[in-house]
């Protein structure tokens, strides 16, 4: 390995750990049951809250709840995904390196 491409891949290292932090600034909001379920994660996919409103809660109906919560996590990751991807887009050229973009 050469010089030069020691130096680059140390850049893109650099590069892509700030932008690593820069996803743990990111934050992303999605909701369920038309706004009943709240789910607000980061861009590193960690979950930041969980708001459920006192009308869905139903002890007769848990399976309803549970599906709204799914959903609204679930919108939530794949909303944080498209952002991260967006991010990283510039970091590596449009590259597509696994697990990254």
């Amino acid at each position: 390995m050469n010089f030069q491409m020691l130096k680059q891949a140390q850049e893109l290292k650099s590069k892509l750990e700030k932008a690593q932090k820069e996803l743990g600034k990111t934050v992303v909001e999605a909701d369920s049951g038309h706004g009943a379920v709240k789910v607000t994660i980061n861009g590193q996919l960690k979950v930041l809250s969980v708001e459920i409103s006192p009308k869905v809660i139903d002890a007769n109906k848990p399976k309803q709840l549970e599906e709204l919560v799914v959903k609204a996590v679930n919108e939530a990751i794949n909303k944080s995904q498209k952002e991260a991807a967006k991010q990283l887009k510039g970091v590596t050229g449009g590259l597509k390196i696994p697990g990254l973009t």
